[in-house]
């Protein structure tokens, strides 16, 4: 990349770029992909990247006619000068020419807003891929997981916020800590989509304040599932806080013993993780249930304390199991013996996708058998 960015140029924001000069800013790489395009001109084919620039007040599309041979990696902070503006449906795009200066970046050269320079939005008028925004609302829900990150693994935060005009998912690649009931103010983050949902992303950019108590409703009439039927769920294609009951009809792999990759946690296949080739396995449970209401179905996943919960196996048994028959396919038949016919009420979050109706459980628990049909009715719907 080019590093003669010339000094008198003057830095905007990607919030206010408009079809005119050439302009310079400083922003981060957030997609990107490198193809080739056949010239008009000549027929020869002609290497481009494309993909979108974020500096926390707005996002833009941008195209580089003939790029450097190095990749560059998504997070990547550019310093940009003399790039081309232009008008696309309405959006303002950018590209990068033979003109065009072009050089790395410190993450802190990406401009900060205020609380003050930051519009007042409510979750309800929130949509991907807004950012440069404030929200307040309340933390209704706030949990911490382990994710693999390239080859580390990194800590994240996610849960659910709600300010009285609806619910949204987040997820904090730092730890803000957050305490679920807690009203606060939320600046600097963006909205992606994830599952066909809108999900708010929180990074080390992104600023969190403490509000008043009073300032929002309590958090006991925030947040709570609403009970409606699988039907209905599908057609709202899920929530963020959803309840639902239904029988057990099926059980879908991979259920039972599995083994996960130890760097990664994905599911291994013959002792091969996808991501970081021959692995040595570490053993888990799992188990992926259809439960039926008599309106339509859905695919609940179940981690390892769930599904010793809901079979009450555990995974020192199956392993225990398994040292005198050694067939995992034994594990799965006992979930079914178990489970099959049996009824459930699951609150979480749920997303609709090609294969139907998921739920990621945050709790589930027997339900009465009167409140969803039985087998026999459920069989002759099938059928």
């Amino acid at each position: 990349m080019a590093s003669d960015a010339p000094a008198e140029a003057v830095e905007i924001r990607l919030r206010d770029l408009r079809p005119g000069p050439p302009v310079s800013f400083v922003g981060r790489v957030v997609r990107i992909e490198r193809r080739e395009i056949t010239r008009k001109s000549d027929g020869q084919r002609r290497p481009i990247l494309t993909g979108l620039l974020s500096d926390g007040t707005g996002t833009v599309r941008f195209t580089w006619w003939d790029p450097p041979s190095e990749e560059i990696d998504r997070g990547t902070v550019l310093r940009v000068a003399r790039a081309e503006v232009r008008e696309y449906l309405g959006r303002a795009e950018v590209a990068f020419t033979y003109k065009t200066r072009i050089a790395p970046a410190a993450e802190a050269e990406l401009p900060r807003l205020g609380w003050d320079e930051m519009p007042v939005r409510t979750i309800r008028e929130l949509t991907p891929p807004d950012e440069g925004f404030r929200l307040d609302a309340r933390v209704v829900r706030v949990a911490a997981r382990s994710v693999a990150v390239g080859a580390e693994r990194r800590s994240l935060f996610e849960g659910r916020l709600a300010d009285g005009t609806g619910l949204l998912g987040f997820t904090a690649w730092r730890d803000f800590s957050f305490r679920e009931g807690e009203a606060v103010r939320i600046g600097g983050g963006y909205l992606r989509l994830y599952r066909g949902r809108p999900q708010l992303v929180l990074d080390d950019r992104s600023m969190v304040a403490r509000l008043p108590e009073t300032s929002l409703p309590p958090a006991a009439d925030l947040g709570s599932p609403s009970r409606q039927s699988l039907a209905r769920w599908e057609a709202e294609g899920g929530g963020e806080a959803v309840e639902l009951a239904g029988r057990v009809v099926a059980i879908l792999p991979p259920s039972g013993l599995i083994y996960r990759c130890p760097q990664c946690r994905r599911q291994t296949h013959q002792g091969i993780c996808p991501n970081h080739g021959p692995v040595a396995g570490e053993p888990d449970l799992a188990a992926r249930l259809v439960l039926d209401d008599g309106t339509g179905a859905a695919t609940v996943n179940l981690d390892r304390p769930a599904t010793e919960s809901v079979s009450g196996l555990t995974l020192e048994a199956c392993l225990e199991r398994l040292r005198s028959a050694p067939d995992p396919s034994g594990i799965e038949e006992l979930l079914w013996e178990r489970l099959i016919g049996t009824s459930w009420t699951v609150r979480g979050s749920a997303y609709v996708d090609d294969f139907g109706l998921s739920v990621q459980p945050e709790t589930i628990a027997p339900t009465a058998g009167s409140e969803v049909p039985d087998t026999d009715a459920l069989q002759r719907r099938l059928t």
